[in-house]
């Protein structure tokens, strides 16, 4: 096939192959941390993504599909990371692309610096002190056009705009806020969503097979099966915070996170709840099995500098042998890691807490445990802000072997907020976080 035909690709190697001076110029890191004391967590290694054109990348992927990168790279690849079978090597996933907030008229606007993007699967390697990418898939809709990072609907999702925040874009049915990631036995990939929030079936070569939504979600116009088999309470997820953590247990059921508690009954109550949700998915039932109430620790336990609870998000989920989870407590500067095991015991599916009209909710609920609720229970096994040399904003987590994590961060593709965010010829002024890989060993017995 021609090197200029239209239509999707997937990239393998070529995207290392095809940016030589990009890749040549992958930053170094600040280098190995020094040991820390016996016993305690400490980095080990750092690995950096270099500069890499956020539009030679899309359109290596995807011909035509971002024609003003506004002097963006690649980054953001950090939502999730998940193990590829080699050492060294993983899969990652994207988010919905740059994006940041304008106040314009004393009102947040989100805006899309570059609404071609097409979320993708990204295949790393690290290597010393580098990450390299070796490959690459497009995320695509059944007719193979792109699945964009933009919002899906008028009604429920904020309003994009251009980079300067005064042009409205579309809304697109299609469009995906990618965050976790697994593969499955037979190669395709599950991911989670935040806007639905959805969970998503893609083949190997990156085409939506199915996105399964809330009951009652009613997302029409998209170009690819849309199941509404997940518990209808999620409509009251709240805006931008979806799903974002998925992990795959042994026997190939996934967790899927919640990344923050529901709006439930309003967004007040949602912002000032400790309790967030779990749910399992059977991939061979197509269907939620179990649902488990996850509590928070208060957020002057896991971030000593912030008094707004609202700041509390899981991030990432990782199984760890039979049906135990790490779960990854953070605010944007720090995050703690805690040891759930779910059980029938704890299992709310179906329950009263699933109905919108019991009042209070389990949102509203001060102790949940002292009304009833079967609240998993958690062993701290890090604190990840005791940790010297790990980045803010970790967003996904490996696990390497026994005692050993594997963290990357996102860079929000180097996006801030405001005015300042682009320069006046529309160019980037980048924030000079890069995409890390950091290497975590754990302290024994953990």
């Amino acid at each position: 096939m021609s090197s200029h035909a239209a239509g999707p690709r997937r990239v393998h190697r070529s995207v290392a192959t095809g940016l030589p001076l990009a890749l040549a110029a992958v930053l170094v890191a600040a280098g190995t941390a020094t040991a820390a004391p016996s016993g305690d967590a400490c980095v080990i290694r750092t690995a950096t993504l270099g500069e890499i054109p956020l539009g030679t990348f899309s359109n290596a992927l995807l011909p035509g599909s971002v024609a003003d990168d506004h002097g963006i790279k690649l980054g953001g690849i950090g939502s999730d990371i998940y193990p590829a079978g080699r050492k060294g090597e993983y899969w990652t996933v994207t988010d919905r692309g740059p994006n940041g907030q304008i106040k314009v008229d004393g009102k947040k606007r989100r805006t899309f610096p570059v609404p071609g993007f097409d979320p993708a699967i990204v295949r790393i390697r690290v290597s010393g002190d580098t990450i390299k990418v070796i490959d690459a898939i497009p995320l695509t809709t059944s007719s193979g056009k792109a699945v964009t990072g933009l919002p899906n609907q008028k009604s429920r999702d904020e309003a994009p705009y251009t980079y300067d925040a005064q042009t409205p874009l579309s809304y697109d049915p299609n469009g995906l806020d990618t965050e976790g990631i697994v593969r499955a036995g037979d190669g395709s990939f599950w991911l989670v969503d935040e806007y639905g929030p959805s969970l998503v079936h893609v083949s190997a070569r990156g085409k939506v097979l199915a996105r399964y939504v809330p009951k009652g979600l009613g997302l029409t116009g998209a170009d690819y099966p849309v199941v509404q088999a997940l518990p209808s309470i999620l409509l009251h997820r709240k805006t931008n915070r979806g799903f974002e953590g998925l992990a795959q247990l042994p026997g190939g059921d996934l967790v899927m996170a919640l990344q923050s508690p529901l709006s439930l009954p309003d967004a007040d109550a949602g912002d000032a709840s400790r309790t967030t949700r779990l749910l399992r998915f059977s991939p061979r039932e197509k269907a939620v099995t179990a649902e488990y109430a996850y509590r928070f620790d208060p957020v002057d336990v896991v971030d000593p500098s912030e008094d707004d609870t609202s700041e509390l998000k899981i991030s990432s989920v990782v199984a760890v042998g039979g049906d135990r989870l790490l779960v990854e407590e953070r605010t944007d500067k720090t995050a703690r890691l805690q040891l759930v095991s779910l059980t029938r015991m704890s299992d709310i599916l179906g329950g009263p807490w699933d109905d919108d009209t019991t009042a209070p909710s389990l949102e509203q609920l001060d102790d949940p445990a002292a009304r009833g609720v079967p609240v998993l229970p958690k062993r701290l096994v890090v604190d990840l802000g005791k940790v010297a040399g790990v980045p803010g904003k970790i967003e996904g987590i490996a696990r390497v072997d026994h005692d050993t994590l594997a963290l990357v961060n996102d860079n929000d593709f180097g996006m801030t907020d405001g005015t300042g965010a682009f320069d006046a010829r529309g160019r980037l002024v980048d924030s000079g976080i890069k995409t890390t890989v950091t290497y975590v060993r754990l302290p024994e017995g953990r």
